[in-house]
């Protein structure tokens, strides 16, 4: 598997190993994240291990007409329960995305340089965040790498029931009003699966993303 330099570069997402495995190195510098975003590659990897590049052979992606609401979530929705707000906390999610206890989970993959990098992209205009609170405290959230009609979703929390299933909605509905393609989920799990969430090849996943860049940066 490539070994990255200080070259800003990263080989072609086809040459990724069957894990998905891209790459290993390099840095979480603002300039080679969004490169790696905007060529279908995210970083994962825990604290004390080397800086890992992924690009999966399948793709968990929600194309936004398939936003999917139970009957008891919508009843949520319609009850006011929570209050939702866009960018306002940025710091606050990330953080609790990286304290939040998972279960079957150790420790965190968002270490502190990452989320450091992730705070610099915030301020660039690139990370973007979704709350949700009750009684005006932060109960759930999200966050992830906006590039335009693609939303790269990275990690959510949730502190009380449904509140990150709330911020999950909210988001696909403010970004299907914008034009938005769809919501990049990364890779598989039920939870994301239940909202709509679905596999797609990594080639078909490159067409739309190299479809939907060239829309956005080319104007």
């Amino acid at each position: 598997m490539y070994k990255l330099t200080n070259e800003l570069y990263f080989p072609p997402v086809a040459t990724a190993h069957p894990s998905g495995i891209v790459a290993f190195g390099g840095d979480l510098s603002a300039e080679r994240l969004i490169l790696a975003y905007k060529s279908g590659i995210f970083p994962w990897f825990e604290d004390g291990e080397e800086i890992t590049w992924f690009a999966p052979e399948y793709r968990m992606v929600l194309f936004l007409n398939n936003l999917r609401i139970t009957k008891s979530t919508r009843s949520i929705l319609n009850r006011n329960t929570f209050k939702v707000t866009f960018n306002q906390a940025f710091k606050e999610v990330i953080t609790n995305c990286q304290q939040i206890k998972r279960n079957g989970q150790l420790g965190t993959w968002i270490t502190d340089d990452m989320l450091a990098s992730y705070l610099n992209l915030h301020e660039m205009g690139y990370a973007k965040s979704v709350e949700v609170w009750q009684e005006n405290k932060l109960v759930g959230g999200l966050y992830g790498i906006d590039l335009g009609h693609i939303f790269c979703g990275e990690s959510m929390f949730s502190k009380t029931s449904n509140a990150s299933k709330i911020a999950f909605i909210h988001l696909a509905e403010k970004l299907k009003t914008e034009n938005y393609q769809l919501i990049d989920a990364q890779v598989y799990n039920e939870y994301l699966e239940s909202l709509g969430c679905e596999e797609i090849p990594r080639d078909l996943f490159m067409k739309i993303l190299n479809k939907e860049l060239k829309v956005v940066y080319d104007d």
